[in-house]
């Protein structure tokens, strides 16, 4: 799968999580960038995301993921 179509199908994700269709991610998207990511959120994001890819993240590369882009890097290695 390639990043575009990581990015296409994440931006979904994002935008069922966060119940907002406006959401349009880039590389640089971080949880400061949409008002309602908070740590909660970012959990069931996180499930989600693995829910749709049918992988799983290590906790090491959640605690180290700075945005967006580092997710579909780590989506684009695992499936």
């Amino acid at each position: 799968m390639d990043r575009a179509s990581i990015f296409e199908k994440l931006t979904e994700v994002f935008q069922d999580v966060f119940d907002d269709d406006s959401i349009a991610l880039t590389d640089d998207t971080t949880a400061a960038d949409i008002e309602d990511w908070d740590s909660l959120t970012h959990i069931t994001l996180l499930a989600t995301v693995e829910e749709e890819f049918g992988m799983k993240f290590s906790m090491k590369a959640v605690q180290g993921m700075k945005n967006v882009g580092e997710m579909v890097d780590l989506i684009a290695a695992a499936v």
